[in-house]
């Protein structure tokens, strides 16, 4: 079979990269509102956080069961009709155009770089890349997509870490206030944080994807030689790739979770939430990242720097196996109909 064209390929891979992260972002979207209200939340969010209440202050959300509770008690369960606007699904409609251009550029432009340094678009001749190419070229993908996408990735956040009563009704209220209040440059507040910390996590994700199908793949061929009667075969199944990229999820996010937090807190300054959810992110209350970094060492602990930690990895973990295993299947499909 022929290589297909350029703007095919570029075509299947946004495509497939749009859909697969629509399908991974709607799947998880009730874990990403818990893990926002974790780490927007200045006071603990442990349950130990009871008996410190004197020192910190009273804790809305103290684990995720609790959460779950209260979320679904306040803010109820999107019903079909309501668009995916409320509770578990609240912020999903521009996280929706967050996460579908974000892996479209982000997979299209990862293509383009393994292609070049292979001389090959055939994702065999991509696995024989070295694992320091994949991790870089992973990083520079998550790099353009992440600028690409981000003024829907601080919107997103801002509708699901605001509670009830809402702030703001609509994407569109949100999004002329922030212009209002904080200019153009609102609408990139904590990008500086999300560079840093996409560099390590897109080259973490795919990097090491790539890496653990290269294991997996040597793992069937060794299986196979073992039975006379089969022929030896490296293809991986959707329950092995689902693995693949299950494992490379829980790497990311497990290393790049602190600079994920500072991101939130700089996304919601000034957010006026009601008082039960806790202490405000007020407007400059962090000069820049690593200003933000100290701060929140000195007043949380190290703890806050991995709050929503839990509820991020059990998001993160499936959510990059489902975009890894979809955009797989999608691809292969849309490749067939297109070649």
């Amino acid at each position: 079979m022929e290589e297909p064209g350029q703007l095919k390929r570029a075509l299947v891979d946004s495509l497939a990269g749009a859909v697969s992260g629509g399908i991974s972002r709607t799947v998880t979207s009730p874990l990403d509102v818990i893990k926002i209200r974790f780490q927007v939340q200045i006071e603990p969010t442990s349950s130990w956080a009871l008996l410190k209440r004197d020192l910190y202050g009273t804790s809305k959300y103290t684990g995720i069961l609790q959460a779950t509770r209260d979320i679904f008690r306040e803010e109820g369960v999107a019903g079909f009709t309501e668009v995916l606007v409320k509770g578990f699904w609240r912020g999903n409609v521009p996280a929706l155009l967050l996460y579908m251009p974000y892996t479209a550029i982000q997979f299209t432009v990862l293509h383009k770089l393994k292609t070049f340094a292979a001389g090959s678009s055939k994702t065999e001749d991509h696995l024989q890349l070295s694992p320091y190419l994949s991790y870089f070229s992973g990083a520079l993908a998550g790099c353009a997509a992440t600028i690409g996408s981000y003024p829907f990735d601080l919107l997103r956040t801002i509708l699901a870490s605001q509670g009830e009563p809402r702030v703001y009704t609509t994407m569109r209220s949100a999004f002329l206030d922030i212009i209002k209040t904080r200019g153009v440059r609102g609408l990139y507040a904590g990008l500086s944080p999300t560079l840093v910390e996409i560099i390590p996590y897109a080259g973490l994700q795919f990097g090491s994807y790539d890496t653990y199908k290269r294991w997996m793949m040597v793992w069937n061929r060794y299986r196979f030689s073992n039975i006379s009667s089969m022929r030896p075969d490296d293809s991986l199944s959707s329950f092995q790739l689902f693995l693949c990229g299950f494992a490379a999820g829980t790497c990311a996010k497990a290393i790049c979770h602190p600079l994920d937090v500072v991101k939130k807190r700089f996304q919601i300054e000034g957010l006026r939430r009601h008082p039960k959810y806790g202490a405000r992110v007020e407007n400059q209350t962090y000069n820049n990242m690593y200003h933000a970094l100290r701060q929140i060492l000195h007043v949380e602990g190290w703890p806050g720097l991995y709050k929503g930690i839990f509820p991020s990895l059990i998001k993160s973990a499936p959510a990059g196996a489902v975009t890894f295993v979809a955009y797989e299947y999608i691809s292969d499909w849309l490749e067939s109909l297109l070649t």
